[in-house]
C-alpha cells in the first residue's frame, strides 16, 4: 500500500472510531449488500485446460535498481475447474519445467544464461525440475477480479502465494471453435529468499544485485467443454 493511501485509510480509520453508530452503519450497509456476484458470462461451468499458444509466465526482477530484467518459462500447463456461478468453489492447478527458462541473453555461445539460472545456486533444476502450484482458495474482489490463495512449490520449498486475478471474459464456443474459452490475467509478488534462493540479493540500504521481489506475470486462455450446435 503506498504511503498516501496508507495515510488516508487510517484517517478514515480513526474518524470511524469516534462515532460507534458509523461503525454499526457500515455493517449493516455492508450486510445489506451481500457477497460479490460474478460477472455474468456465456461461458459454462466446468472442466477446462490451458491454452498453450495463447498463455504466458513471466517474471522480472530489478536488477541493481536500474531496470526489471525480464525472462520466462516456456513449457508449463494448467487445469481448471470452474464454477461460473460460484467461483471460490473452482480449484486451479499449475506445472512449470523449470528448465524451460529462457532469458534472451544475446549470445548463449559466450554465456549461457539459461543454463547458469538453472544451477544450485538459483533454481537447482538437476534436484527440482518441477514447480507447482495449486490454488486453496478464491476470494472475489469485484465480479471480474478475485484474489487466489495458493500452495507454490518452488525450490523444493512450499509457501502459500496469493494471485491477483482478473477475468477477461469467455463464451460457450461456436462452430469454428467449438469448445468453451475463458481468459484470464494475474499477478504475484514473492520473496526468492523465503524458497531457498538467496543468490545475490542486495546488501541492505543498497540495490548492488538483484531484487529479493519477484513479480509473477500471467496470461492465459484456457479451452472447456464442448459447444453443441442449436437444432435446425
Amino acid at each position: 500500500m503506498r504511503p498516501t493511501v496508507l495515510l488516508v485509510a487510517l484517517a478514515a480509520l480513526s474518524l470511524s472510531a469516534c462515532s460507534p453508530e458509523s461503525d454499526k452503519s457500515a455493517e449493516n450497509k455492508k450486510d445489506a449488500a451481500g457477497p460479490i456476484q460474478p460477472v455474468a458470462t456465456p461461458a459454462p461451468s466446468g472442466s477446462y485446460k490451458l491454452d498453450k499458444a495463447h498463455a504466458s509466465l513471466i517474471f522480472r526482477v530489478s536488477h541493481m535498481g536500474f531496470s526489471n530484467y525480464t525472462a520466462r518459462f516456456k513449457r508449463f500447463d494448467a487445469k481448471l475447474d470452474l464454477d461460473t456461478a460460484r467461483p471460490a468453489n473452482s480449484k486451479l492447478e499449475v506445472v512449470v519445467d523449470a528448465t524451460s527458462l529462457e532469458t534472451d541473453f544475446p549470445d548463449p555461445k559466450v554465456v549461457d544464461f539459461n543454463a547458469q539460472l538453472q544451477n544450485e545456486q538459483w533454481l537447482g533444476t538437476a534436484k527440482f525440475p518441477e514447480m507447482t502450484y495449486r490454488s486453496t482458495a478464491i476470494g472475489m474482489t469485484s465480479p471480474n477480479t478475485a484474489l487466489v490463495t495458493g500452495d507454490l512449490t518452488l525450490h523444493g520449498v512450499t509457501k502459500p502465494v496469493i494471485l491477483t486475478a482478473t477475468f477477461n471474459g469467455g463464451y460457450p464456443g461456436m462452430e469454428l471453435d467449438p469448445n468453451a474459452r475463458i481468459g484470464f490475467s494475474a499477478k504475484a509478488t514473492l520473496k526468492r529468499s523465503e524458497f531457498g534462493i538467496a543468490a545475490g540479493i542486495p546488501p541492505p540500504g543498497t540495490n548492488m544485485g538483484v531484487s529479493d521481489d519477484v513479480e509473477i506475470i500471467v496470461e492465459a486462455e484456457f479451452s472447456g467443454p464442448a459447444w453443441t450446435k442449436p437444432a435446425p
